[in-house]
């Protein structure tokens, strides 16, 4: 399965009580990445959740490409590359051993050259037989991000990235990005390091409250025009 879009259309989320997202509408094409943002508790990782179809949303649609979610099952799973809060690896396996078992459920071939790119990558080829656990958490992140990418998803949904980066990693990871976008991969983001993104992304929207709002390209920073549209409400 291959889709060039992923299409939102009136997303809402309700847990109990509270809605979480008010009918969500975006549109993202193949080799753009775009940027999620807003203050914590404002739906970002719930959208990025439905996206994944770990959650499905109480009403609207997401499609991807002109399939939804429900009619597509693993093929669709097999397309999509998620790294999130929680980084989806074995602290008692070693960085080599988490590829090889994420590797293996996705039946990759030519499995052994793409871990050693892989690790690679990561920087972390001289900490490959090394147990995960005793990884501090930069090094965690950069493996959890090789751990989504290595089956070469279409879509990437990356729920802050950037965390625990330092500045020679941060900068591996832009240039990572820039490779996903010349690709044709489509990139969905959450971060709070808006000047990291800055100029490296397509666009960026915001949710506030749930809604989602677009922040318009203009004048000064991404910050900037951040502040600006979270000062007057959305």
């Amino acid at each position: 399965m291959d889709f060039t879009s992923l299409t939102f259309t009136d997303v809402s989320k309700n847990f109990q009580r509270r809605r979480a997202l008010n009918k969500v509408s975006l549109r993202c094409e193949a080799g753009e990445i775009v940027a999620l943002l807003g203050p914590n508790g404002a739906g970002k990782s719930t959208l990025l959740s439905i996206t994944a179809t770990l959650l499905e949303p109480s009403s609207g649609e997401v499609r991807y490409g002109d399939r939804l979610a429900r009619s597509s099952g693993p093929e669709l799973r097999g397309r999509i590359g998620l790294l999130g809060h929680d980084l989806y690896l074995y602290p008692e396996l070693t960085a080599e051993e988490n590829l090889q078992f994420f590797g293996r459920v996705y039946r990759l071939p030519d499995l052994s050259n793409r871990i050693e790119a892989a690790l690679a990558r990561a920087q972390l080829t001289d900490r490959r037989g090394d147990l995960v656990s005793g990884f501090s958490r930069g090094m965690r992140q950069r493996l959890a991000l090789e751990r989504a990418l290595l089956h070469q998803p279409r879509l990437a949904l990356l729920d802050e990235p950037f965390t625990g980066l330092d500045d020679a990693a941060t900068a591996a990871l832009r240039r990572r990005l820039a490779t996903l976008r010349e690709t044709g991969t489509i990139v969905l983001l959450t971060t709070h390091d808006l000047e990291t993104i800055d100029g490296l992304i397509d666009r960026a929207v915001l949710l506030h409250n749930g809604r989602l709002v677009a922040i318009e390209s203009g004048e000064g920073s991404l910050r900037d025009r951040y502040r600006r549209l979270t000062a007057v409400g959305t």
